[in-house]
């Protein structure tokens, strides 16, 4: 999707953090901007910077474990722009951390109903819209660097932001032959309010009080100022691997080589042994799949 101008993106937990500055990167692009997030007081603030700089928006409280709710959520914004383009599943939360076997069932249904369910949600509520109307569009679902290099202590968020990566390159596969593309997502260390944020969502979604957060002085990152990047980088990459139609969207080189040991131990694993020929003429299928080779090379970002 090269143009956007005059288009619009729906993206969930826009509000804040790398939701908002996709956001931004969107609207900075000419588009028409729907913030779709749980908590109001974040809506109420990201909306403001929006009518400052002139940006059409709409801000919608939206839970994106509630199907009903998702639906009510894509009429509306249909109702004041028109057909939707660019869907951004970005909503998430941190996880409770510890080996799986020490997480709680509640815990566990949480993390997949927020991070895994409310992206099929998305999805399946606004891909086929896009589909009918025609005009093209692309998919966006924000995963994580943990999907392509687990991180110890992080059990149920290695596993729902890899299942992610599962459902975008599915649904890549399935949008083939069409105008719409799909991207996964997969960022490395951003500032963001990740922490206060899943607090708050898990509050609402269980029922209990917001623990109140313990204070950093000087913020959080403040030791890791010069590691640590801005939101509005992440969305500047989100647009231009939208525009590129990028299978992946990657952000920090330094988990290069990380990825390479991992993709190496999973060649390692194949057994030494001469593939049948005729097996990969009869279940082509199951032994290759196009839509990797039409990733290509990308570039260092222009800043």
């Amino acid at each position: 999707m090269e143009i956007l101008k005059g288009k619009t993106a729906f993206i969930t937990g826009g509000a804040s953090g790398i939701g908002l500055g996709i956001a931004k990167a969107c609207a900075k692009e000419g588009m028409n901007v729907v913030i779709a997030d749980m908590r109001k007081s974040a809506i109420d603030e990201a909306v403001s910077i929006f009518k400052e700089n002139g940006w059409p928006v709409l801000g919608l409280e939206l839970n994106v474990t509630d199907r009903a709710a998702y639906i009510k959520a894509a009429d509306a914004a249909e109702a004041a722009f028109g057909h939707l383009h660019l869907l951004v599943n970005n909503a998430g939360i941190g996880c409770a951390g510890g080996p799986l076997w020490e997480v709680t069932d509640g815990e566990t249904d949480l993390a997949v109903s927020v991070n895994l369910i409310g992206v099929l949600n998305g999805i399946q509520t606004i891909v086929p819209r896009i589909i009918a109307h025609g005009e093209g569009g692309h998919i966006v679902s924000t995963a994580s660097k943990a999907a392509l290099i687990p991180v110890p202590g992080c059990g149920l968020y290695n596993v729902t932001k890899s299942a992610v990566l599962g459902v975008m390159l599915t649904l890549a596969m399935d949008l083939v032959g069409t105008n719409v593309g799909a991207s996964a997502f997969c960022p490395g260390g951003y500032n963001t309010n990740l922490g206060a944020s899943s607090m708050e969502v898990t509050a609402r979604l269980t029922g209990t009080e917001i623990p109140e957060m313990p204070k950093m002085e000087g913020g959080a990152f403040a030791a890791w100022d010069d590691l640590i990047r801005s939101p509005d980088d992440a969305g500047a990459r989100v647009v231009r691997g939208v525009k590129r139609g990028d299978l992946y969207i990657l952000t920090h080189a330094e988990f290069k080589e990380g990825y390479a040991e991992h993709a190496q131990a999973v060649l390692r694993a194949f057994p030494e042994e001469i593939p049948n020929p005729k097996y990969g003429q009869t279940f082509h299928l199951l032994t290759e799949n196009p839509i990797f080779n039409e990733q290509k090379q990308v570039p260092a970002l222009e800043k």
